[in-house]
C-alpha cells in the first residue's frame, strides 16, 4: 500500500480531507512538523468526519526523523517543478508519496535531493498550483489503480 506524506501542512481542512481519503483507502498518512494547526483543530476534525478511528496516522517531528523511522525505498514528490507526469511512473506497494506545504511546496533542499523523483500533474500555465487535497487524491488513486486497488471494493 502506498503511503502519503505531508510536509508541514498548513490548512486543517486540506489535511482533514486527505485523512478521510486515507481512511477510506486504508492508506497510512504521515504528517511532518511543524503543522499549521493543532491536531485537535475543529476544522481538521470536521473535514475528516468520523473516519479518524480508521486512519493509520503518524506524526514526525521533522523530515529527518521521518526518513530515519520509515526508511522509504522509493519516495516520489509532487511538485509543479516536476519533469515527469504522475501517470508516467510505475508505482509499487512500498512507495511513499510526498507533498509539500500549500503555500511554499517542498523545501529547496528537497527539490534538489529529489530532483529525479519529482512528479507533476498537468495544468494550465497561468495557475500556480492545485488544491493539496485534490493533488493527493489524484496521485494516490493512480498509485492504487496501478497496484490493483488491493483491499478495496
Amino acid at each position: 500500500m502506498p503511503q502519503i506524506v505531508l510536509l508541514q501542512p498548513e490548512i486543517p481542512q486540506n489535511t482533514g480531507n486527505i485523512a478521510r481519503t486515507c481512511a477510506a483507502t486504508g492508506t497510512p498518512l504521515h504528517l511532518i512538523r511543524p503543522l499549521g494547526f493543532e491536531l485537535s483543530d475543529r476544522y481538521l476534525k470536521r473535514a475528516g468526519l468520523d473516519y479518524w478511528k480508521y486512519l493509520n496516522l503518524t506524526v514526525h517531528d521533522n523530515f529527518e526523523t521521518f526518513m530515519d523511522t520509515c526508511k522509504p525505498e522509493r519516495l516520489w514528490a509532487l511538485s509543479v517543478r516536476g519533469k515527469k507526469l504522475y501517470t508516467d511512473v510505475e508505482y509499487s506497494h512500498d512507495d511513499y508519496l510526498l507533498f509539500g506545504r500549500e503555500t511554499l511546496g517542498l523545501t529547496d533542499e528537497l527539490y534538489e535531493s529529489l530532483s529525479e523523483a519529482l512528479l507533476r500533474i498537468p495544468m494550465r500555465k497561468n495557475v500556480r498550483s492545485m488544491n493539496l487535497s485534490n493533488t493527493v487524491a489524484l496521485t494516490l488513486f493512480e498509485a492504487l489503480r496501478q497496484t490493483g486497488f488491493e483491499g478495496l471494493t
